[in-house]
């Protein structure tokens, strides 16, 4: 292929049809020939002016250092292999961990592990370290350890601005202890450019397994930080059972003060806090935020402090059935695996076919429903109740 991109054809012209493949192959293709590496590989190189940013789905399907994480373009159905994170001789089991996309790199945040340097060793210990991953520099190679953070936690509410990363609340709650783990109120924020932490004002109590986001206020833009739980009743005098938290705190991002927001919902209206996902606005609008609560989406109404009904699910989600809710690209996408023919208890026989997933996609601007499956690269189903998720723009 010596002479040009494509024999027979202008560079120009075979620079748009390199360009309108799914990112997934471009990477893959690298190897083809020189001039394909060259033009593949540069983040500035001779595509970057012809492609369109496409939004992608990551997928965490468990624990990062023992599984790849998957890149999935919905407009392609394309899955893309990433790197694992460096594997620790010392921990194991990381779960309830946090993945977030600052620009065109990946963050790896938290979470909570065993340690065998712990005691006891049976108990899971929250985790402070922090993984960044490059998508732009053509293949991704490997994961950059960054500092840790000033205070390990886990299941912890994770936002995303400018060159900003800001983690409030968690705790060290495991996947295999779901009604234990400690709860904290620090706050912290990354300088992605330096790779260091730095504590903000702490939220006035604690709180762990909640979600944020950062909206434009009155005077200055804002931390939000809803849901999770933050105290505890005891069942019996024994078990251990959570208090689900109903209402918001807000911080101001340059004042770095804390106010407090009354209750989302009336007592009885709904146990707690659904999977949230939000809409970012174009040119300038305000993000909406969306929650996922049982068959429903609803929309978050920022001056009434309610959750409103937009939509139903188009294919319904039976209790206790794991689904994944994410924002791509000004849509809302409701993830399901599909059923299996097998019983996964059964080890004698393992599946020999891979799992599909159902999409039902939600365009809030025109109120269309779209339905579609798409294979995946795995051969049992996805837990989302473990898994991650995040989207990253390239």
């Amino acid at each position: 292929m010596e002479g040009g991109l494509i024999p027979g054809l202008p560079d120009d012209i075979a620079a748009i049809i390199l360009a309108s493949l799914p990112i997934s192959q471009l990477w893959r293709l690298r190897s083809t020939s020189r001039s394909w590496r060259s033009a593949l590989s540069a983040p500035i190189g001779l595509l970057s002016s012809l492609r369109r940013p496409r939004d992608l789905l990551c997928v965490f399907p468990q624990d990062p250092s023992l599984a790849p994480p998957y890149l999935f373009d919905p407009s392609t159905l394309a899955w893309l292999p990433l790197p694992t994170i460096p594997c620790s001789p010392h921990s194991y089991g990381l779960s309830n961990f946090v993945p977030i996309a600052v620009g065109t790199r990946l963050y790896v945040v938290g979470g909570s592990h065993f340690d065998a340097r712990a005691y006891p060793v049976d108990r899971p210990v929250p985790c402070a370290a922090a993984y960044r991953l490059d998508l732009a520099a053509g293949s991704p190679r490997a994961w950059t350890r960054l500092g840790d953070l000033i205070c390990p936690r886990g299941s912890f509410a994770a936002v995303g601005f400018g060159d900003q990363i800001f983690v409030a609340g968690g705790g060290s709650r495991h996947a295999m202890f779901p009604s234990d783990g400690s709860r904290l109120n620090s706050v912290e924020r990354l300088d992605c450019r330096t790779g260091r932490w730095r504590t903000v004002a702490a939220m006035p109590r604690e709180r762990a397994g909640c979600v944020g986001w950062v909206s434009e206020g009155e005077t200055e833009e804002e931390l939000w930080v809803a849901g999770g739980y933050g105290e505890y009743r005891t069942v019996g005098g024994v078990f251990r059972a959570d208090i689900y938290c109903r209402d918001v705190m807000v911080m101001g991002l340059r004042s770095g003060r804390w106010r407090e927001i009354g209750e989302m919902w009336e007592e009885g209206e709904r146990r707690k806090l659904g999977p949230v996902a939000v809409v970012e606005g174009e040119n300038g609008a305000v993000p909406v935020v969306f929650m996922l609560d049982q068959n429903g989406i609803f929309r978050f109404i920022v001056d009434q402090n309610r959750w409103v009904i937009e939509s139903t699910l188009r294919r319904s989600i039976t209790d206790g059935e794991s689904c994944g809710f994410v924002a791509l690209d000004g849509e809302l996408y409701v993830l399901t695996p599909m059923r299996q023919a097998f019983d996964p208890t059964d080890l004698r026989r393992m599946p020999n076919k891979k799992v599909s997933l159902d999409i039902q996609i939600y365009n809030p601007m025109t109120k269309i429903w779209k339905l579609l499956s798409a294979s995946t690269p795995f051969y049992s189903a996805i837990n989302f109740n473990m898994a991650a998720l995040c989207t990253i723009q390239i």
